[in-house]
């Protein structure tokens, strides 16, 4: 088990505190493996097998507690008579009304909580209904680069190259152990596997690693959307999905897609859009990056763009070409700040679109990202944007191709690979 110490640190930050801890994110994320990982981080504490009760909801183990009722009952039973008992429950989902279970928990025994799950009603309106105030929310995304890099040393061929662990999952060698020609020949293959742990636990073919994701697809808009929402008009939600897909990076609206459906003989109104949009934001499908207007400091609500939860998705279910490599080179940036984090928009300046404008705190980033740079007017647009912004927070030109220096006219020019590795924002 390859340690994902980031997560754990910004989880145990509230051990014994009165809130639940919910960890929410796509399928196969590694949601379950970072709440054994909780488990561990208690025992090193000190704490008693006793006073940890951990139950996956996924395995026929615990086949039988499907209701809150169930479970209340359940935990109460195992409970220690004095003390506080630790209680993780993994893809708690699978048990009708569990919001109600965990607020009757926290009220009645002096209980510590850790919760996962993977579909939408991880961030529905019930979580806020039965547990306001008291909880905390961790979004858990598949593998950064630096988590890649660390998979890939443990598991992959180039395990004896030196190329990326410290040995504590940290995932960063940061360039430091390997060449920058084989650091970039790993991002290249990141951006075509993706980060799903599961994909980067032996050497698979590109094609046996896409027949893997694709089914986490599946499952997810069958199982977490079709059936969970009784859709009846599934190639209808498909065609969304597509066409979202084929528009990583892009801004659109409703309109956009309904006016495409209907190009298409597929009649759909805007509303029924936008619902299913929101069904797979929810089910950490899309995320929803919202415009800025940085001029007038303000959020803009016509059109925005959309992210996948990893490139893998895009390609298991489009299939990979090359021009879709500068709008995936966005999505990886996007989740690195997201991961980070910060707030994410798409800017709206005088000069045109910035490509991210980044917000945590008093901090703020401003971000443009490009595969390279070989025409002036290329030049031009990347950096003419970012000087034309008149503060002083910081300013990233972002490529792939070979650039001299790292600096111009205060922007900084770093390669994507080095950005997700680095510690300086």
């Amino acid at each position: 088990m390859i340690l994902r110490p980031t997560y754990v640190e910004k989880i145990m930050a509230y051990i014994d505190t009165p809130f639940a801890k919910i960890l929410s994110g796509v399928r196969r994320s590694g949601k379950s493996t970072i709440l054994r990982m909780i488990a561990d981080n208690l025992r090193e504490r000190g704490i008693g097998e006793d006073r940890i009760l951990l139950y996956r909801f996924d395995s026929l183990e615990h086949e039988e507690i499907k209701t809150a009722k169930r479970l209340y009952d359940e935990v109460k039973r195992r409970l220690q008579a004095d003390g506080k008992t630790y209680l993780l429950l993994d893809e708690v989902q699978e048990v009708k009304d569990w919001e109600k279970a965990i607020n009757s928990f926290m009220s009645d025994f002096d209980v510590d909580i850790y919760v996962t799950g993977s579909n939408s009603r991880m961030m529905s309106s019930e979580i806020s209904t039965y547990l306001t105030g008291r909880y905390v929310q961790f979004r858990v995304f598949p593998l950064s680069f630096g988590e890649y890099l660390t998979f890939r040393s443990e598991y992959g061929r180039n395990r004896s190259d030196g190329s990326g662990s410290d040995g504590k999952g940290n995932g960063r060698g940061d360039g430091k152990a390997i060449s920058a020609a084989a650091l970039y020949g790993e991002f290249a293959r990141y951006l075509r596997f993706g980060g799903f742990p599961t994909v980067h636990l032996q050497e698979y073919t590109l094609d046996e690693a896409y027949t893997i994701v694709k089914d986490i697809y599946h499952s997810t808009i069958f199982t977490d959307i079709v059936k969970r929402n009784q859709i009846r008009k599934v190639d209808q939600l498909e065609r969304i999905v597509r066409f979202a897909f084929d528009n990583i990076g892009r801004t659109f609206s409703a309109n956009a897609v309904s006016k495409y459906l209907k190009s298409e003989h597929r009649s759909i109104d805007n509303e029924t859009v936008y619902n299913y949009l929101s069904k797979l934001v929810d089910a950490f499908i899309l995320y929803r990056c919202p415009r800025y207007d940085i001029q007038g400091k303000e959020l803009l609500k016509t059109k925005e763009k959309f992210f996948v939860c990893d490139p893998a998705i895009r390609y298991s279910v489009l299939g990979y070409t090359a021009d879709s490599v500068a709008a995936m080179l966005e999505n990886i940036v996007y989740l690195e700040l997201l991961r980070r984090g910060y707030e994410v928009y798409v800017g709206q300046a005088p000069g045109g679109e910035i490509d991210f404008v980044a917000s945590r705190q008093e901090n703020r980033l401003y971000i443009q990202i490009t595969q390279r740079i070989d025409k002036a007017e290329t030049e031009e647009r990347e950096y003419g944007r970012l000087l034309s912004l008149p503060d002083n927070y910081p300013k990233y030109v972002l490529r792939t191709d070979e650039f001299a220096g790292g600096n111009y006219r205060g922007i900084k020019t770093m390669h994507v690979a080095d950005f997700l590795l680095t510690d300086e924002y």
